[in-house]
């Protein structure tokens, strides 16, 4: 069964400003690596090489990024940094689709756009400012489960009580093997009346039904058209499946996780790893 990859990077970025005033935020470092590069190999591991990033007016160093950089490869070449040009020709050659969100109206607008791209084909959505750190591929997993039960299906993790209200939250009963069934979306709830602390991590496989839904969708929190809210009208006509993340999430987009997601690959690299921890033990907390 062929997938293909959908990835909505049009947001603002608010989190993150001043620095995302003009660089998006899906192109912050982790080490030398943006994390969008983090997200597309991701979709290429788990053998996607059909990917469309719907992307905003800002949005063009993402484009430059996976576009091929002659002078800068002549220059790789001339200096025999051979791992280097692999690198960016790895890069370079990587097969993506563009559109624009030109009104930034939420993420179930910004899915819509990908209508005519996916053409009647399951695809998976995935919010492009997050690393998924698992032994698994997480993509691969969800198109395994998908292709056992042809139903449309969410990624999720547990969350603290008090954090529940920055999530889209899950109200669902498990059926076994590790999935649930829900029963409805909540778009950020307030602690009292979240029904779980299953929060929606921003990873979706749908098939073409969701479009129809979203169009139906009227704009709800923040005047957005909430992908949570589709959700819930598609579950009037079908059911929808949720699976536990096992892994870490590293939510680029906020800084204090930015940093962590620094430190911790730095200390997994066997380049850095030594420097690092010698820098570490060495601060001074008081």
């Amino acid at each position: 069964m062929k997938f293909k990859g959908v990835i909505p990077v049009a947001g603002f970025g608010t989190r993150f400003l001043p620095i995302t005033k003009a660089q998006p935020k899906e192109m912050l470092p982790v080490i030398d690596k943006p994390v969008i590069q983090y997200v597309i190999e991701e979709f290429l591991g788990a053998g996607i090489d059909d990917i469309l990033l719907i992307t905003g007016r800002e949005k063009r160093a993402l484009e430059d990024h996976f576009d091929t950089s002659i002078g800068l490869e002549m220059l790789l070449k001339e200096k025999g940094k051979e791992k280097v040009l692999e690198e960016i020709n790895q890069i370079s050659n990587t097969r993506l689709f563009y559109v624009r969100q030109k009104e930034r109206k939420g993420l179930g607008d910004a899915i819509l756009h990908a209508e005519n791209f996916v053409d009647n084909a399951p695809f998976i959505a995935r919010v492009g400012d997050t690393i998924l750190a698992s032994q698994k591929n997480p993509l691969k997993e969800l198109m395994k489960i998908y292709e056992k039960h042809k139903k449309p299906l969410i990624l999720f993790e547990r969350v603290r009580g008090k954090d529940v209200e920055k999530y889209g939250i899950i109200d669902g009963e498990k059926i076994g093997g590790g999935l649930y069934k829900i029963n409805s979306l909540a778009e950020k709830p307030k602690p009292e009346e979240a029904k779980s602390n299953m929060a929606i991590i921003g990873v979706y496989l749908f098939d073409s039904r969701i479009f129809d839904c979203i169009r139906k969708t009227k704009a709800g929190v923040g005047g957005e058209i909430q992908i949570t809210d589709a959700i819930n009208l598609l579950l009037e006509d079908e059911d929808v499946y949720a699976c536990e993340f096992a892994g870490k999430r590293y939510d680029i987009g906020d800084p204090y996780s930015w940093l962590t997601a620094n430190i911790e690959f730095a200390l997994k690299r066997d380049d850095l790893k030594e420097d690092v921890s010698r820098f570490l033990k060495g601060l001074d907390m008081n």
